[in-house]
């Protein structure tokens, strides 16, 4: 596995087969895409205030807060990151205009690294801020002081696990505490995914309001577009076969390539694990991707017009269902002190973001990938670009990948003013 594997821990939950999950989510999945095309007036009614992707990520949430599933004992969310978000990468990136992709220019750029600093800086202001409630959260020194814990959440939010694990050890993280700042992590940037997810479902009205300059963006999604009406067919079993061939496949390669390259930079390149360079998920989806990029230079780009990226996109809501299976908004009330600091830093985080994407009259998807790419890294910075559309989802890797090379030394240094402000 190469997303945490799941501890076998004991479990209350109603259901524990994998299998029955599966199940689950897929039916959830039927379910809200039924209705969203029904003709009935209620659900017309419903679908125009709650998109269907943010429904699929919140319905499988309650499975959990209610413990009729464990998302914390399950394998699920590990399967569908380790398989179908690389098969999924694959086929997004078959119909690929890479010179499109690097022309829409600097400002998403400028985004993502205005997300890094909101971070950064958030982290320090929100422990100043919750201070003056709860003075205790000041003056530790210990492994289980606030400040400690928090640089955790900084490695998370710019880089990912591997950076969070770092801090860690860095900061000599004790364990009450981490386990404590783990769940405001998850809570926190699932709860600000959901945000994120919403915004991708209404990007037109919002750009409409902010005058945001989209040109860049609707060149791409027009360019797909076009391709797909030209070359569009009705999929062939074998074609459906060869979707699948090349999708799998080539994650497969991924998975091989990367089980030599990581242990190979870790065994003889240790400096190199501060970018996390001797991560297997991290080679996977960079593998991957690259894969799917090289191939949308060969016949094989052929398979769009089959439907490769429709594919894709089945294996992104799967993963949006199964992410949503590790919410559980009840957790809020067990650590409130905690929550508000992650709560407030989040805040700052995403009005630097909505303040900076307003100046420059950003397009909301830049504004959103820029900071899931941070908060989120490569494990769902895609799944929000392609919520905008699916061409654009190796934007949200090339920019998570950004995250992975800057998520210890700007963690690190965020821990350093966290160090100063707390202690």
């Amino acid at each position: 596995m190469l997303a945490p594997e799941t501890a076998v821990t004991e479990t209350s939950a109603l259901i524990t087969n994998d299998g029955v999950i599966i199940g689950l989510l897929m039916a959830i999945l039927g379910f809200v895409f039924y209705t969203n095309n029904s003709d009935h007036p209620a659900f017309k009614k419903f679908y125009r205030f709650v998109p269907a992707l943010l429904l699929c990520y919140f319905l499988p949430s309650l499975l959990n807060t209610f413990g009729i599933v464990d998302g914390n004992a399950t394998a699920v969310t590990d399967i569908t990151m380790d398989y179908l978000l690389p098969a999924c990468m694959v086929l997004l990136t078959l119909s690929l205009d890479l010179k499109a992709i690097l022309g829409l220019g600097s400002k998403a750029l400028i985004l993502f690294l205005t997300g890094t600093f909101g971070i950064v800086i958030g982290g320090p202001i929100a422990l100043l801020l919750v201070s003056f409630i709860f003075p205790e959260m000041l003056g530790g020194a210990g492994p289980d002081a606030v400040w400690r814990g928090m640089t955790t959440i900084a490695g998370s939010w710019i880089g990912g696990g591997a950076n969070q694990a770092a801090m860690k050890e860095v900061y000599e993280v004790g364990g009450d505490i981490f386990s404590a700042m783990v769940t405001v992590d998850i809570i926190v940037a699932n709860l600000w995914m959901a945000v994120l997810l919403y915004m991708a479902a209404n990007a037109k009205q919002i750009d409409a309001r902010t005058g945001a300059d989209t040109s860049a963006i609707d060149a791409i999604r027009h360019k797909v577009e076009k391709y797909e009406a030209e070359h569009v067919r009705n999929p062939s079993l074998r074609d459906l076969m060869l979707i699948l061939a090349v999708g799998f496949g080539v994650a497969g390669v991924a998975h091989l390539l990367a089980d030599w390259i990581a242990p190979a930079i870790g065994t003889n390149y240790p400096a190199l694990s501060k970018f996390s360079l001797d991560s297997l998920f991290f080679w996977v989806i960079v593998l991957a991707t690259a894969g799917g990029i090289a191939l949308s230079f060969t016949r094989a780009r052929s398979l769009e017009a089959a439907g490769a990226s429709k594919i894709g996109s089945v294996f992104v809501y799967v993963l949006v269902a199964s992410i949503g299976l590790h919410m559980d908004v009840t957790k809020i009330v067990e650590a409130p002190k905690y929550f508000l600091i992650g709560a407030i830093w989040m805040i700052i985080h995403a009005s630097l973001m909505l303040l900076v994407a307003k100046i420059l009259r950003a397009p909301v998807f830049y504004m959103a990938v820029g900071s899931q790419a941070n908060v989120g890294g490569a494990a769902s910075a895609p799944v929000v670009a392609s919520a905008f559309h699916p061409s654009l989802a190796p934007v949200g890797v090339l920019l998570a990948v950004m995250g992975y090379a800057l998520g210890t030394y700007m963690a690190y240094f965020s821990g350093q003013v966290l160090r100063v402000v707390g202690s």
